[in-house]
């Protein structure tokens, strides 16, 4: 299988709200653990989501959870997710993504031809798009 980078997201109580939106408009399959599924039933965080993967028939893997209260936690500035390729329906999930958020960069034709945008989803997320022309 080789080597995989795939982005992995700290949430502060609303994974499995931001996974299951993300669900929704990429489709495929959701797995979700929370830390009392993985051994810690009694603890604070039982709950919580400690281990999350969304992974689609287009080929992306996103992770995710919900940090402990002993972490501390930055709200998601330092995380981008980045969707590219030449794929018309990325046009439809930027819209569905923005839902709620902020368009920080309209989707657009861009100097080097593509059209780019980037927007910052309502759970604090920012995602990167770049749609290449088909030739």
């Amino acid at each position: 299988m080789g080597s995989q980078l795939n982005p992995y997201i700290a949430f502060d109580g609303d994974a499995r709200q931001a996974l299951e939106f993300y669900h929704e408009i990429l489709g495929g399959k959701l797995e979700l653990g929370t830390f009392g599924d993985f051994g810690s039933p009694e603890s604070p965080d039982a709950s919580k989501i400690m281990h999350a993967t969304l992974t689609t028939a287009d080929g992306f893997t996103v992770m995710a959870w919900d940090v402990p209260e002993r972490v501390p936690f930055n709200p998601g500035t330092n995380v981008a997710l980045y969707l590219g390729g030449d794929d018309p329906t990325l046009r439809d999930y930027f819209e569905k993504l923005s839902a709620g958020g902020t368009v920080v960069m309209p989707l657009k034709k861009q100097i080097w031809g593509d059209e780019a945008g980037t927007l910052v989803d309502k759970f604090g997320i920012t995602w990167m798009f770049n749609i290449t022309q088909r030739q």
